[in-house]
C-alpha cells in the first residue's frame, strides 16, 4: 500500500527538536516561575534532545520574548535552536538578535490556535525571498512549512531556502497519505533541499512515518511528547522518540 518507485537512500538517524511551548504555557497558567522554563529545557537536552523549538506568539500565550532571549545561550551553546514564526519585522529583529541555528518560517495569523497551514508558496515567493536573504545574510538555516505539495515545494527551491518542514497533520489523521510525503522527500532531496517534519506526531503514528520517509533530516514535536510524558516520564519518552528515530 505505501510503496513507491523511488532510488535507494541512506537514511541516518533522525534528529529530535522537542517544542517546548507546552511547558511555558503550564507555568503561564499559574502566573509564577513553574516549571522553571530553562531548568526543564536544560534537562531535555540532557536526556538526548537534537535541539530545541520555540514558537513565539505576538500574544506570548506560552513562550515569551524574554524567554527567547534566556534560552538562547542555554540552547546555541548545546544543540541545535530552531524558532518558528510568522516573519514580521518585530519575528525578524529577535531572531536576528539571537542567531538560532534554524528559523522555521510558518504563516499563522496572530490568532491562531496552532500552526495548521502551509505557505503558499507560489503566491508568497517574492515576500518569502526577501525574508530569507536577510536570514541568510546573518548565517540563519532557514526552512519554510508546507503542506506535502509537489507544487508548492518546487517553488520553495526559488526562494533560496535551505530546507522544507512537512505539515504532519495530514498524515496523523490518515496513514494512507504517506505516499505524497514520500514523494516530497524525494523531490526536495533531487532538488537540494533538507526535509523536516512536525505536527501530531507521537509515538504510535512515528514509527511507520519514519520507516517510509526518505530523507529526513529533523521531526519537531512538542504537544505529544510532553503529554506522554506524564505518563511514561520525560526522560524516558525523549530516550522512546530517540529509538524510533534511530
Amino acid at each position: 500500500m505505501y510503496s513507491l518507485n523511488y532510488e535507494n537512500y541512506n537514511q541516518v538517524m533522525v534528529n529530535l527538536s522537542v517544542n517546548v511551548n507546552k511547558i511555558a504555557t503550564l507555568r503561564n497558567s499559574r502566573g509564577n516561575n513553574l516549571p522553571d522554563l530553562k531548568s526543564v529545557t536544560k534537562s531535555i537536552i540532557k536526556f538526548g534532545a537534537n535541539g530545541i523549538t520555540i514558537h513565539p506568539r505576538p500574544d506570548e500565550r506560552h513562550i515569551k520574548k524574554e524567554d527567547v532571549f534566556n534560552l538562547a545561550p542555554i540552547v546555541n551553546n548545546s544543540v541545535e535552536f530552531n524558532i518558528e514564526g510568522f516573519p514580521s519585522d518585530r519575528f525578524i529583529d529577535m531572531v536576528i538578535s539571537v542567531k538560532p541555528t534554524q528559523v522555521t518560517l510558518v504563516p499563522d495569523d496572530d490568532n491562531v490556535l496552532t500552526s495548521l497551514e502551509g505557505w503558499d508558496t507560489v503566491k508568497e515567493e517574492s515576500f518569502l525571498n526577501d525574508v530569507i536573504k536577510e536570514l541568510k545574510r546573518n548565517n540563519i538555516r532557514t526552512a519554510v512549512f508546507i503542506h506535502p505539495d509537489l507544487k508548492m515545494l518546487d517553488s520553495v527551491s526559488k526562494i533560496g531556502a535551505d530546507r522544507i518542514e512537512l505539515f504532519t497533520g495530514k498524515y496523523a489523521a490518515n496513514n494512507n497519505c504517506i505516499v505524497d510525503y514520500v514523494e516530497c522527500g524525494v523531490r526536495a532531496h533531487k532538488i537540494g533541499l533538507g526535509v523536516n517534519a512536525g505536527h501530531d506526531l507521537d509515538l504510535k503514528n512515528l514509527p511507520l512515518f519514519i520507516d517510509k520517509m526518505p530523507y529526513l533530516e529533523e521531526v519537531s514535536i512538542g504537544h505529544a511528547l510532553i503529554s506522554e510524558s506524564l505518563y511514561l516520564g520525560l526522560e524516558n519518552t525523549i530516550n522512546m522518540y530517540k529509538r524510533i528515530l534511530a
